[in-house]
Formats: structure tokens, sequence, C-alpha cells
């Protein structure tokens, strides 16, 4: 597939791992042992494998799940999502988040679009964050990115167990980001 995705000459590629969720037929037939949970190993094997190959056809990596020609060609919504930036969602299952307040709305179409027939919102629910979980968010959403996390952002504990990650490899310091 990845072979196939290059063969349309994109300028950029999102390339995420199976996930299984729950309430899905996925989730129920892995339950059920009909097939099996995909393996952790063969994840990262077709990880690197992805990576090495959109490297090579000139798409660079600028976040965990995406590569891009250049910069022009990176998904401004997703780089939002993950600065934390504002957005807002259209349709059914649509997420947003203005200014610390986030909210989804109803994700089957036919129940989206009988509230909007019976004049009623579609929204399902919304949540406002406090500041400590933005921050929280904040750590766990640009540390997928390659320019990383400006650790003035961790706190205490977070910022004295930075040297051990990048003696073990698991992080790369850069100046003041990780």
């Amino acid at each position: 597939s990845v072979e196939a995705a290059l063969a349309c000459a994109p300028d950029h590629v999102s390339a995420y791992s199976l996930i299984v969720e729950e309430g899905t037929a996925l989730a129920r037939q892995v339950r059920r042992g009909v097939l099996p949970m995909p393996d952790e190993d063969d994840l990262a094997d077709k990880y690197a494998l992805v990576d090495e190959r959109l490297e090579a056809a000139g798409l660079g990596w600028y976040e965990v799940s995406n590569w891009s020609r250049d910069v022009a060609s990176r998904c401004r919504h997703n780089l939002l999502y993950w600065t934390g930036a504002g957005w807002w969602g259209v349709g059914p299952g649509a997420h947003s988040h203005v200014a610390g307040v986030r909210w989804w709305k109803v994700k089957h179409p036919a129940a989206y679009a009988a509230r909007l027939s019976a004049g009623r919102s579609p929204g399902q629910a919304r949540e406002v964050l406090d500041e400590e979980s933005r921050r929280v968010e904040r750590v766990l959403l640009e540390v997928r990115l390659r320019e990383g996390l400006d650790l003035a952002v961790l706190d205490g504990p977070g910022r004295a167990v930075v040297p051990a990650l990048v003696e073990r490899g698991l992080v790369v310091r850069t100046g003041s980001r990780l």
C-alpha cells in the first residue's frame, strides 16, 4: 500500500498503525479469537519500512505519523491539533477546540441529520480543560512533532527524568527542546 500511495505522487502522507477500537466489528472478532490482535513488533517494523520508503521518495517526517514534501504541504488542521490551537470541526463525529474548550458532535450520520432536522444541536458533549490538563496534553502532543517540546513545559519530575531518557536513547535533547 505504501508503493501504491507513492505511485500517486502525493505531497503528504499520513500513516497510522492499526488500532483495534472497542465497539467495532474488528474488536469483536479479536475478542472471539477469529482474528489475532496486531503484533506490536510487526507494527514497529512496518513503521520503520514506511518511514524509509517515504523518506527515499522525498517526503520528510514532521510528526510521528505524517510526512510531507515540504513545509507548505504539512497538514494544517493536524498542526493546530498538535500545538493546542483552535479549530472547528464540521459534520458527524467532528471535534472542535477553542480556548481550552473541546466539544464533539454525534457520530452517526442519521442521528446527526435527525437533530438538525428537528432544529436541535448535533453536539454530543463538551469538556473544559483545566491548566494542568492542557499542560499534560501539550506534552503528549508536542513530543510527536519533529520540532519537539520546549522543556519548560515539563514539570519538575518530568525535567528530572530527561537525562535518563536521553541516556537510554529514547529521546534527543537539542538545547531547550526535547
